[in-house]
């Protein structure tokens, strides 16, 4: 028993030597970045609906990015790039509908039928998120592209339908109209129907003006639907869809 203890604490040992020199050994060949960015983009189906006519309005969001990765390099001009990031993806739209699924409530009551009218939403997401790209190098350029996976810790999908009326279980019910202000309007909160766990895919590329400092400018493409997928209040699946731009600087 004795022997099998000692020789259990030297293989230990060794193997945290060993993950030691493997560490410092990543570290010393790898680039450590700090960037912030900005993000413009909204949750959308893909394609548009008949039922969503056109937008009315899109106001930008404070969506902003502070994130760190370490990009390694592979062979040649190959590389792998992995990191976190804390960022929102937020918007704020109204769009003109027609005939669009909708369960509201108004004056205590709830309602659901086919509305047409104006719609306005909001969507709010914080998220943890971590990329992990393969990226490849020409001159001062880093073209990436990889998975993302993220945790959404505060998140929110409210709005309101007004001017417009809603025909209450299917398109030839009974007409309720919906006014322009509060007390009048439908409003809607779909928030406890959102996903934490998002996945998708980042395309990006990374351009350095110096040793020190750089820009960056990323497509981030959500595969995973922003809703859980028993929701079916609004009809169409949607997805984050979002671009961003921002600077980077090299800490090492």
């Amino acid at each position: 028993m004795k022997k099998i203890i000692i020789s259990l604490l030297v293989l230990a040992t060794s193997l945290g030597c060993n993950a030691e020199t493997i560490f410092h050994s990543v570290v010393s060949k790898a680039d450590i970045n700090v960037r912030l960015g900005y993000g413009i983009g909204g949750t959308m189906p893909l394609g548009l609906p008949a039922s969503i006519r056109h937008l009315n309005t899109f106001k930008l969001q404070f969506n902003p990015s502070l994130g760190i990765d370490v990009n390694y390099p592979l062979q040649d001009a190959w590389g792998f790039m992995g990191g976190v990031q804390l960022e929102n993806k937020g918007m704020e739209e109204d769009a003109n509908v027609k005939n669009y699924h909708m369960v509201i409530k108004r004056g205590g009551e709830t309602l659901e039928g086919v509305f047409t009218g104006n719609v306005t939403t909001k969507v709010t997401m914080w998220m943890l998120t971590v990329p992990l790209q393969f990226t490849y190098k020409y001159k001062k350029v880093y073209f990436k592209a990889g998975p993302y996976f993220s945790y959404v810790g505060s998140r929110d999908f409210s709005g309101w339908a007004h001017g417009g009326y809603l025909r209450v279980d299917d398109p030839t019910g009974p007409k309720v109209e919906l006014g322009e202000v509060e007390g009048e309007r439908g409003d809607y909160d779909f928030t406890s129907d959102m996903r934490r766990m998002h996945v998708g895919i980042d395309l990006g590329v990374d351009w350095h003006f110096n040793n020190r400092f750089g820009a960056f400018a990323d497509l981030a493409w959500g595969v995973s639907q922003v809703h859980k997928s028993s929701f079916r209040t609004i009809e169409q699946t949607l997805y984050p869809v979002y671009a961003k731009f921002g600077l980077t600087y090299r800490l090492k």
